[in-house]
C-alpha cells in the first residue's frame, strides 16, 4: 500500500475555505497541486523548478 501524501495550504489562504491550492510535500523534484475544494479530483505535478520560479513571481507581483 502506498502511503498517502500530506496536503498543505499556503499560510496566506484564510480560513474560509476560499479558493486554494494546496500541494504535497515530500518530492525532490515533483511539486503535485490540488484545488482544495476537490480533493479528490485531479491533481497537477510541476516541476520543482517550474514551482519555485512561479512563486518567487507571486511575491514579486504582491512587493
Amino acid at each position: 500500500m502506498r502511503n498517502m501524501p500530506e496536503w498543505y495550504k499556503s499560510s496566506y489562504s484564510g480560513g474560509s475555505g476560499g479558493d486554494c491550492l494546496e500541494i504535497a510535500d515530500g518530492h525532490r523534484t515533483l511539486i503535485p497541486v490540488r484545488d482544495s475544494k476537490n480533493p479528490e479530483g485531479l491533481k497537477l505535478v510541476f516541476r520543482a523548478t517550474a514551482w519555485a520560479a512561479f512563486v518567487e513571481n507571486l511575491k514579486d507581483e504582491r512587493a
